[in-house]
């Protein structure tokens, strides 16, 4: 089932805003229309029952009443019907009279109205609806005698009925008038809800760019307080929190830059003593053969460790630069082909131990040397610690964004572990802790990732399919050998 998109916050607050506007007009309009209605129908009410009680009184009744006297009676008293006529019906005993003559009761006078009348001798009224739904007003009154202070009924009663029709058109008005005023009620009600959805949503948005330009690392961005509500102290809570992040980075940042300058000076004044201590093993290891065999040992140990250690000075120097920025392209234009072939050759590896897969005519714009290291570090990185053959393939792949040169150094070992790929690239990262005394320095692929990056590229690690005994990174656990990609432009100076 396909999800509908979450209304945005703007919307939510005018449509909410809309809401309450609604529910507040229809609950003013029905409370005003039920206090209206009741307000004209008691008028109405009142009236007829004063009224009707006050004619009664002023008839002379004289008792006993016969039919005649009774239609007399019930003329005089339509004659005088407020605030509409009257239809006057009049009942004593088994005598039943009305004004208009032809019908002597009606349907709107019911018994309960009759039971009313009998227990209230100032009168009783009831609304109802005849056969064809019109509404009616009946008033019941009974004729009393007051003899030394005491009332008593004479047993005639009176009713009237006048139809409420005015009463309920007046009624029908307002509630049209109450439907007709809502929707340009709800209409005007916009207004101020896209006032009240400006005001909230401004310092929102106000927010979410400061968040963006924080998050892209301007952090002296800061938020104008306006206020003292919620959102205001929400703008606070932001920049306070810029703030301490700002101070934070700045810490990091200059301990970071202490760290680089103190490796970098330090492998700096290691190069010249390590130059002549490489000098001098050299010279000590083409006599050591006329040593007996254990100041051999010791002496080819020696030398052995101080090579280890002039490799881990040049590392350092190296990634010193790319730290430093200091590092440079010196780009030409270079056969592929031909420059493998070359980093091959001067490393021996032009044996059956790599194989290659080397079209011809394919040129890109690159830095010689920094390609050499790239190409050096990954194909011995494979043979160390991965399993022979070690596969170099090269291809061009054309993209919106121009063409790349895709070189694919793969072996055939069991491939890289799953929990060791998100660190193969990550500094002094080895991932057999027994090689911690091997001859790599832990900054070879760190190296080599930078100088990809330097040439616009990048450069990826994953597991091939091809089964072997060893893997690249020196740790079991790939379902194949292991693959780095290399992916960079033609033209890395472009």
């Amino acid at each position: 089932m396909r999800r509908i998109a979450p209304l945005g916050l703007r919307t939510r607050l005018i449509a909410a805003f809309l809401l309450v506007a609604a529910i507040c007009a229809v609950t003013t309009a029905a409370l005003t229309y039920q206090q209206a209605r009741t307000a004209v129908l008691r008028q109405s009410q009142d009236t007829a029952v004063s009224t009707l009680r006050d004619q009664v009184e002023q008839q002379a009744i004289h008792l006993p009443v016969d039919q005649q006297e009774l239609k007399r009676i019930v003329v005089d008293l339509a004659k005088r019907g407020k605030p509409h006529p009257w239809n006057v019906f009049a009942e004593y005993g088994t005598l039943r009279v009305s004004s208009n003559f032809a019908q002597p009761t009606s349907t709107v006078i019911t018994d309960e109205l009759r039971a009313k009348v009998r227990n209230n001798q100032h009168g009783a009224f009831q609304r109802v609806d005849d056969r064809s739904g019109t509404p009616y007003l009946t008033v019941g009154v009974a004729a009393v005698f007051t003899h030394a202070g005491v009332s008593e009924p004479t047993g005639a009663v009176f009713f009237a009925s006048m139809p409420l029709i005015d009463e309920r058109r007046t009624v029908e008005a307002m509630v049209d008038a109450a439907q007709q005023g809502a929707v340009p009620g709800l209409a005007i009600a916009v207004i101020p809800a896209l006032l009240a959805a400006r005001s909230v949503l401004r310092p929102v948005r106000e927010m979410r760019r400061a968040a963006q330009r924080l998050g892209r690392g301007r952090l002296d961005t800061r938020i104008e307080v306006r206020g003292a509500d919620e959102l205001a102290g929400l703008a606070r809570t932001f920049n306070e929190t810029a703030r301490a992040l700002e101070q934070s980075v700045s810490e990091l940042r200059e301990a970071e830059v202490r760290a680089r300058r103190f490796a970098a000076d330090v492998s700096h004044e290691l190069r010249t003593p390590l130059a002549g201590m490489l000098a001098v093993t050299e010279v000590l290891d083409e006599d050591a053969e006329h040593l007996d065999p254990d100041t051999a040992k010791a002496l080819r140990l020696i030398s052995a460790e101080t090579g280890k250690l002039a490799v881990l000075v040049e590392d350092l120097m190296e990634i010193s630069r790319f730290d430093a920025r200091a590092a440079e392209l010196n780009l030409d234009d270079v056969d592929i082909a031909e420059a493998v072939g070359k980093t091959l050759e001067r490393r021996h590896w032009d044996d059956d131990r790599v194989v290659t897969d080397l079209p011809h005519g394919v040129r890109a714009r690159l830095d010689p040397r920094r390609f050499d290291v790239v190409l050096a570090n990954l194909v011995g990185n494979a043979l160390r610690h991965g399993s022979a053959p070690v596969r170099i393939a090269v291809r061009t792949e054309p993209r919106p964004d121009g063409e790349r040169l895709l070189v694919e150094v793969a072996d055939s070992g069991p491939g890289i572990a799953p929990e060791v790929l998100p660190h193969i690239f990550d500094r002094f990262f080895k991932a057999d802790a027994a090689r911690t005394r091997s001859a790599g320095s832990g900054l070879g692929l760190a190296i080599t990732l930078e100088n990809v990056r330097l040439h616009g590229g990048t450069l990826r690690a994953a597991n091939g399919t091809a089964p072997g005994v060893a893997g690249a990174a020196g740790g079991a656990g790939g379902a194949g050998g292991a693959v780095f990609t290399i992916d960079m432009p033609l033209e890395a100076g472009a």
